[in-house]
C-alpha cells in the first residue's frame, strides 16, 4: 500500500481537520445562541452535525466544549468563517442545512436568526439562490413535522 502522507503532513491535515470543525461548531453554537435559548434540542443537532463531518463520537463533546469556549470569547463571526469558506461547497450546503435546522428546532425564525444567515450568506461565499432554497428545503421539512405533531395531538385529545 502507498504512503500519501508524511507523518507530519497527516498530523498537519488532522490539526487543520480538526480547527475547521471546532470553528463550525463555533458558529453553530453562535447561531444556537442567538436567539438567548441554547437548548438541549440545538446541542445535540450540533453534534450529530459535527459526528456527520468526520468527528469521532467519543471527541464530539471536547470540541463543543472547545467551540463553546470559542464562541464565548469571540465578538465576531469573522473568526468563524475565515476557514469555512475556504471549504468545498458541500460542507458549506451541509453548514447552511444545520444553521436553518438549529433556527427552525425552536419552530420560528427571529430577526437576528435571519440576519445572521443573510450575513452567513456572503461571508461563505455561498449563492443566494443556494441559500435561500437550503431555507425553504429545511422550513418544509420543519412545516411538515410540526403539522404531523398537530394531527396528533388533535387525534389523541378526540
Amino acid at each position: 500500500m502507498f504512503k500519501f502522507f508524511k507523518n507530519n503532513d497527516a498530523k498537519d491535515y488532522s490539526k487543520k481537520n480538526e480547527e475547521l470543525l471546532t470553528k463550525t461548531a463555533s458558529l453553530l453554537i453562535h447561531a444556537a445562541k442567538i436567539d438567548e435559548n441554547y437548548t438541549d434540542k440545538e446541542k445535540k443537532i450540533i453534534k450529530k452535525t459535527l459526528i456527520q463531518l468526520g468527528i469521532k463520537e467519543s471527541e464530539a463533546d471536547q470540541i463543543m466544549l472547545t467551540a463553546e469556549i470559542n464562541e464565548e470569547k469571540s465578538n465576531q463571526i469573522l473568526d468563524f468563517t475565515k476557514e469555512i469558506k475556504n471549504a468545498g461547497n458541500e460542507f458549506k450546503i451541509k453548514i447552511i442545512e444545520t444553521l436553518w435546522t438549529i433556527i427552525y428546532s425552536n419552530k420560528e425564525e427571529d430577526i437576528y436568526e435571519s440576519n445572521l444567515m443573510r450575513r452567513l450568506s456572503g461571508l461563505l461565499y455561498l449563492d443566494n439562490k443556494i441559500a435561500g432554497d437550503i431555507k425553504k428545503k429545511i422550513k418544509a421539512k420543519f412545516t411538515k413535522w410540526l403539522i404531523s405533531s398537530m394531527i396528533n395531538v388533535l387525534n389523541v385529545n378526540w
